[in-house]
């Protein structure tokens, strides 16, 4: 089942008297249950693909359809209130309270949704579970290292119970050998929720623990690489060479 659907995406931005198309015409699917990896290099587009995914940014052109909704038709409120309800994050620098312990932090988002203390904190203990944090709780931040912090921003993500998780360069600031405890942790909790994962990366080592790797260059995507199954051929799909249209 989709549950990401993108048609003739463009974002053109406007510097000076020149025009910068950060995306010329992108579409795509992405399954549910899916853990997704958009790569490219600095410039391609992928991070403004990511925005406009996540409804951080409006596109110039096209539909971007979310679990059945168009963001791109949606007020800055409703994106806020969509996000809230149906989309975890996972970022690069972390982003944690340095003021709160473990709980606190992953329950974070749970207290924008009003739910009672009680209640999300049992839920915010569930998820450092999940994560391998259980002795980890009550540690703030700066107790903890570089590998654990990211693990509570797993949890944090996971909290809401999102259709969808966007991860920004999740593992951007960890070692390597961190970064593969990491990568690992999230392609099992989307295999045992069967929630859709998507990360931006410039790591094609990375790359390679998703299912299905979209390649950006020049704001187009230029080919898929579906990897779904167990050891499959790695079979690619090229994306047609065809001309995909100008903006008018």
């Amino acid at each position: 089942m989709c549950v990401i659907c993108v048609k003739d995406l463009y974002k053109i931005y406007h510097v000076g008297e020149t025009k910068v198309r950060a995306l010329n015409g992108v579409g795509f699917t992405i399954d549910r249950g899916n853990f997704c990896a958009i790569v490219g290099a600095s410039g391609s587009g992928k991070s403004t693909l990511l925005n406009m995914l996540a409804g951080l940014e409006k596109p110039t052109k096209g539909e971007i359809v979310i679990a059945g909704e168009h963001m791109e038709t949606k007020s800055e409120n409703q994106l806020v209130a969509f996000r809230r309800e149906h989309i975890g994050f996972i970022f690069q620098s972390f982003n944690l309270m340095g003021t709160m312990n473990a709980i606190e932090n992953v329950a974070l988002p749970l207290t924008f949704q009003g739910m009672d203390k009680k209640k999300r904190t049992a839920k915010a203990e569930e998820m450092l579970d999940l994560v391998g944090l259980t002795k980890y709780k009550k540690h703030r931040p700066s107790q903890m290292s570089g590998g654990q912090q990211q693990r509570v921003g797993v949890a944090r993500a996971l909290v809401v119970e999102p259709e969808i998780i966007f991860a920004d360069e999740p593992t951007g600031n960890l070692d390597s050998n961190t970064s593969v405890e990491v990568m690992n942790l999230m392609k099992r909790i989307v295999r045992e929720k069967n929630q859709t994962l998507v990360m931006v990366t410039h790591d094609n080592y990375l790359a390679g623990f998703a299912d299905v790797i979209l390649r950006i260059k020049d704001g187009k995507i230029i080919e898929i690489e579906d990897r779904r199954g167990e050891n499959m051929s790695d079979e690619i799909i090229k994306v047609p060479g065809k001309d995909q249209g100008a903006e008018k």
